[in-house]
């Protein structure tokens, strides 16, 4: 109650099921965005697609004026979402919710919040116009690379926490493990 959960699938799938009579399946590159609000029963159920599953999940607060909002649904498949490329062509990002640069996401909103997946080329970086206003938090999923102006290391499983600004930077550094070249 008084959260909304966004469910981001990269492989396998995941199925849900609410008291509200929604149902989804979401599958690779697909959004679960569940507003629980007063509150809802859901089940979430993993399928493992060829031995893998891999996907996150953020929990946002509601703001106080919001929490006993109604529970609300969305299945934002991954063909809905916006997707740009760095102007090199080095990256490639998937606008979830939000705003980029006057392309908006299609999740939609109680906490104003930007969610981004870039994905980076080894050895290429980008830099992304930034709301001063929004905090900033990079997450590498996969490889090995660098964060900020001052180009600070950032690995699989690291979260960087930026401060103040307009510009995100990140970079994938030149050599990459194999089993993520991205």
């Amino acid at each position: 109650r008084g959260f909304e959960t966004v469910t981001y699938l990269l492989a396998g799938r995941m199925r849900h099921k609410d008291s509200a009579g929604n149902e989804g399946v979401i599958e690779p590159g697909g959004v679960q965005w569940m507003t629980a609000g007063k509150g809802i029963v859901h089940s979430e159920m993993p399928e493992q697609e060829n031995g893998l599953l891999m996907g996150f999940q953020l929990w946002v607060n509601l703001p106080g004026s919001q929490k006993m909002s109604p529970p609300r649904y969305q299945d934002i498949r991954g063909g809905d979402v916006a997707l740009l490329s760095s102007p090199d062509g080095g990256a490639l990002v998937r606008v979830i919710a939000g705003e980029l640069d006057g392309h908006d996401g299609p999740g939609i909103t109680h906490t104003p919040i930007t969610v981004l997946h870039l994905t980076v080329a080894p050895g290429a970086r980008v830099r992304l116009p930034w709301n001063p206003g929004y905090n900033a938090l990079v997450y590498a999923l996969n490889g090995r690379g660098t964060v900020g102006p001052d180009r600070r290391p950032l690995r699989m499983g690291q979260l960087a926490v930026l401060g103040a600004g307009d510009v995100v930077e990140v970079g994938a550094d030149e050599s990459q493990e194999s089993r993520s070249p991205s």
